[in-house]
C-alpha cells in the first residue's frame, strides 16, 4: 500500500464501543452514520453512487476495492453514504475505462473513509448484534451518544430530484412512463428508455393529481433509502394512483405501495445488501440471484386478503414481491436492473411493458 497516501491513523467507532483502528482514506473529518455491510465482489461504484446508501456508512466485504478504478458512466446517481470502510483499498487500478483512483473521488465528494481494518470481524458482529451506529473518526470520543442517538431522517427528500425531469425513449417512442423519484437508481431510466419508454420523473412529493394529468401508460416506483413508514405523504399519493393505471414498484416503491394498500414494514437484523441474494419465485418455483440494498422488509401477512406475495428470499424467507389482483399492480424488493449483475430478473420490465400495453393483468 502507499505509505503517503494511507500514513494517517484513523478508527471506526462502534456504537457498542468497539474500536477498529485503520488508516485514513478519502476525505478529513469525522462522519457518523448507520454501518451497513454489502458482498458485492465487485459494483463499488454502483455503490457509492446508489441514493439508497443515504445516512448510512458502507463498509465492503470483499477484500479488495478500487481495482478497476473510476468509471463515470458507471455512476448511478449522487452519492449520498456517509463513510466507507474497505479492508485494501487499491492505489494502481488497471482498466481501458478506469479514469482515476477511488481515494480521490472519495475525497472530492467529502466522503470520510478506513482502509486496513478486519471487515469480516466487524461484519460478523453486525450480524450477531444487528445494524449499528458508528463514527469515523481520528481518535475515539470520549462520549458515543451522538453516535447510539443517530438516525436516517429525511432520506427520500434529501436524494429525490427537485423538480420533473422528462428522458427520451432509446428508438421508437411506445409509451409514457412516470417514474417516482424517491432515490431512484439511474438504469431503472436506461431500462425504461431501451424499452421504448419516455420517462418523466417526478419528484417525491409530486401530487397524484399532477402525475395522472400528465396521461402516463404506467407508473413506476424507485427504491429509496430510510424507513418506509416515514414518507408519510408519498404513501397517501400512492394510494390514490393504484389501481388507474400499471404500476411497477422496486425495493423502497415495493414497501411503500405496502404501507398504502394497509400492510406494514418491519426492519431487518442486518438488512440484505449485495449482489447474491437468492429469491424464490413462489408462482414458477424457479430460484434467481438477485441484487438487493435494503434494511426492511415487507410483512406479507399484513396484505392477506389483499396481496399476493410471489417471491421469498431464499435465505430468510421474507417477503421480496407482491401483486395486488385486480390492480393492475406488481412490486419486488430485489433490484432486476442491477447493474454490476447478476441480470436473471430483468424479465420484469419486460412484464411491466406488457402490462401497458394491456396484455397482461397482475
Amino acid at each position: 500500500m502507499n505509505e503517503i497516501q494511507f500514513s494517517k491513523k484513523a478508527c471506526l467507532v462502534l456504537s457498542n464501543g468497539a474500536v477498529f483502528e485503520g488508516r485514513r482514506i478519502g476525505a478529513e473529518g469525522s462522519s457518523i452514520g448507520e454501518l451497513v455491510f454489502t458482498t458485492g465482489m465487485t459494483g463499488y461504484l454502483e455503490t457509492l453512487t446508489d441514493p439508497s446508501y443515504c445516512g448510512q456508512i458502507v463498509m465492503q466485504t470483499f477484500p479488495l476495492i478500487g481495482n478497476y478504478g473510476v468509471i463515470t458512466p458507471d455512476f448511478e446517481g449522487e452519492t449520498a453514504v456517509k463513510g466507507y470502510v474497505v479492508r485494501e483499498l487499491c492505489d494502481y487500478p488497471s482498466n481501458f475505462r478506469s479514469e482515476y483512483e477511488l481515494d480521490r473521488f472519495l475525497k472530492e465528494k467529502n466522503i470520510p473513509g478506513l482502509a486496513g481494518v478486519d471487515t469480516r470481524e466487524i461484519t460478523r458482529i453486525i450480524r450477531e448484534e444487528g445494524v449499528m451506529n458508528a463514527i469515523i473518526c481520528d481518535a475515539p470520543p470520549e462520549d458515543l451518544s451522538a453516535v447510539k442517538e443517530y438516525i436516517v431522517r429525511g432520506a427520500v427528500a434529501a436524494v429525490s430530484c427537485k423538480a420533473p425531469e422528462v428522458y427520451p425513449a432509446v428508438g421508437e417512442k411506445k409509451y409514457r412512463v412516470a417514474l417516482m423519484d424517491y432515490g431512484a437508481k439511474r438504469n431503472i431510466v436506461r431500462s425504461l428508455q431501451n424499452r421504448g419508454c419516455e420517462v418523466t420523473c417526478f419528484p417525491q412529493d409530486t401530487r397524484a393529481e399532477d402525475v395522472l394529468a400528465a396521461n402516463p401508460d404506467g407508473i413506476m416506483l424507485s427504491n429509496g433509502p430510510g424507513d418506509p413508514e416515514e414518507n408519510a405523504g408519498p404513501i397517501a399519493e400512492l394510494k390514490k394512483m393504484i389501481g388507474r393505471v400499471p404500476i411497477f414498484g422496486i425495493c423502497l416503491g415495493h414497501q411503500l405501495t405496502a404501507l398504502a394498500m394497509g400492510g406494514r414494514t418491519t426492519k431487518l437484523k442486518y438488512g440484505h445488501r449485495g449482489a447474491n441474494q437468492p429469491v424464490k419465485d413462489l408462482i414458477g418455483g424457479r430460484t434467481y440471484i438477485t441484487s438487493q440494498n435494503h434494511g426492511y422488509a415487507v410483512i406479507s401477512e399484513s396484505l392477506a386478503g389483499i396481496g399476493k406475495e410471489t417471491f421469498i428470499n431464499a435465505n430468510d424467507q421474507s417477503c421480496e414481491g407482491m401483486e395486488y389482483p385486480g390492480k393492475n399492480c406488481f412490486t419486488v424488493q430485489f433490484h432486476p436492473e442491477a447493474c454490476g449483475g447478476p441480470r436473471d430478473t430483468v424479465f420484469l420490465f419486460d412484464r411491466f411493458i406488457e402490462m401497458m400495453g394491456g396484455e397482461r393483468n397482475a
